[in-house]
């Protein structure tokens, strides 16, 4: 009876992956580091990776079948330190969002969702109008949409800078808290517990 412990451990590992999306493009990370021997295939319906990474020089192997085609030719990846970075163009590049990456709709345990380079199909059109959502430009203030120090001065806040704060002379100093020599504690004025 064969050892399946043995068998196991020549299996390759499944390396953790992040992904995040923009209209025309999936960005693809595969979190793996001191890749060699890589071997790397872009079709239109799947990605290919193989190799072995880490200081053991582990083997790794993944095939991820996309929810919907790329475009392999203007599809690229690089090989980092720390990660491999793929940047694969979406045949559909007519700005509908995928649902998921995968084909299957199963929860994949070495997926997850890449949130520091994620965008939100309306983030990428409030982009492209230049601003915060249905804000426009501020209308007049500062005509550049988003100058704050431009705007604060248009509305007599004289600015960012500050200058003035902290040296007025009409600010009055806390009270003395502490006992003064020859004070004493009075009772007088405090209502009696009972």
């Amino acid at each position: 009876m064969p050892d399946s412990g043995k068998a196991n451990q020549s299996a390759p590992a499944v390396p953790q992956v992040l992904w995040a999306q923009r209209k025309d493009i999936v960005l693809l990370s595969i979190m793996i580091s001191d890749v060699k021997d890589q071997d790397v295939k872009m079709t239109p319906e799947k990605v290919h990776f193989s190799g072995t990474a880490g200081p053991d020089q582990k083997p790794y192997a993944l095939d991820v079948e996309l929810y919907a085609e790329i475009d392999p030719e203007k599809s690229q990846y690089v090989v980092r330190d720390r990660l491999i970075d793929f940047k694969l163009q979406k045949k559909d590049t007519s700005g509908k969002f995928w649902p998921r990456l995968l084909k299957s709709t199963g929860k994949a345990g070495w997926l997850k969702t890449d949130f520091s380079r994620w965008k939100d199909e309306d983030e990428e059109d409030d982009e492209e109008r230049g601003g915060m959502g249905g804000m426009g430009d501020f209308g007049g203030f500062g005509g550049g949409g988003g100058d704050l120090e431009s705007m604060m001065q248009q509305m007599g806040g004289g600015g960012m800078n500050m200058g003035g704060m902290g040296d007025e002379s009409d600010d009055e100093s806390p009270p003395d808290l502490e006992k003064k020599e020859g004070e004493h504690d009075s009772d007088d004025d405090m209502p009696k517990l009972e």
